[in-house]
C-alpha cells in the first residue's frame, strides 16, 4: 500500500521517468538511455520507501505506542522527570507517524531549523520539527517529527483539539529523518538504545 503523502511525488517521477524512456529508446536520444535506468531504480525506490503497511494496534488504557518505526538511539531524562526516546528513520524504514497514546491533541507547531543528519544528537533542537502535544490521562505526551539532512518535508495531519487514539495516523516525513517522544514522570520505558520498533505496533512503555 502506498502513502498518500507519496502519490504526488511518485506521479512526477514516473512521469519524467517516461518522458525519460521516450526519448531514449523512442527518438533514439543515448544519453537518456542512462538517465532512464536511474529514473526507474529511483522509482521502484519511491514505491519501496511511501510504502504504509496496516498495523495491528495494541489495546490499552496506559500503553505508549512506538510513534516511529526505526533504532531507538536516545533513552534519557530530564531534570523534571520526563523521559524522552528517540527513534532514527533511515530511508528504508518507514517513515508513517502514529500517535503513541490516546487522548485530545492540545498543540500543534512548526518550527523552521536546519537539516542536520538526523542520527547527530543535535537535530532533536536545531533541525525544522514539528510538535504535537497529547493530552493523556496521565499527563502531557509530545512527538516531534524532526526533519534530516535528506527529509525536506515534514506533514502532520492532527489539529488542536482533535481526539485520537493511540496507533492513529499523525503525519508522514519524507526520506530519513528522527522522531522525539517525551512522556510524563513516572512513565515506564521498556526499550533501550539499540533497539528496532515499529510505529503504532511496539509497546515502549506505560503510563503510571
Amino acid at each position: 500500500m502506498v502513502a498518500p503523502e507519496g502519490k504526488s511525488f511518485i506521479s512526477t517521477v514516473a512521469l519524467v521517468t517516461f518522458i525519460s524512456a521516450s526519448l531514449a529508446w523512442g527518438i533514439g536520444i543515448v544519453i537518456f538511455r542512462l538517465i532512464s535506468l536511474v529514473l526507474i531504480v529511483f522509482l521502484g525506490f519511491c514505491f519501496i520507501f511511501f510504502r504504509d503497511p496496516s498495523r495491528t494496534i495494541p489495546v490499552g488504557d496506559k500503553i505508549v505506542l512506538a510513534p516511529a518505526d526505526g533504532k531507538v538511539v536516545d533513552v534519557s531524562q530530564s531534570e523534571n522527570g520526563e523521559k524522552k526516546v528517540s527513534i532514527f528513520l533511515s530511508v528504508f524504514d518507514v517513515h508513517r507517524n502514529r500517535t503513541p497514546v490516546d487522548g485530545i491533541v492540545t498543540r500543534v507547531n512548526y518550527s523552521k531549523g536546519r537539516f542536520l543528519a538526523a542520527f547527530n544528537p543535535d537535530s532533536s533542537e536545531i533541525n525544522e520539527h514539528t510538535d504535537v502535544e497529547i493530552q493523556s490521562s496521565s499527563g502531557i505526551v509530545k512527538v516531534r517529527q524532526i526533519a534530516g539532512i535528506l527529509a525536506r518535508r515534514i506533514i502532520c495531519h492532527l489539529k488542536e483539539g482533535q481526539q485520537v487514539s493511540g496507533g492513529e495516523s499523525l503525519g508522514f516525513i519524507r526520506f530519513g529523518s528522527r522522531t522525539d517522544l517525551v512522556v510524563p514522570p513516572g512513565t515506564s520505558i521498556n526499550v533501550k538504545v539499540g533497539d528496532r520498533v515499529k510505529s503504532g505496533s511496539s509497546i515502549i512503555g506505560e503510563l503510571s
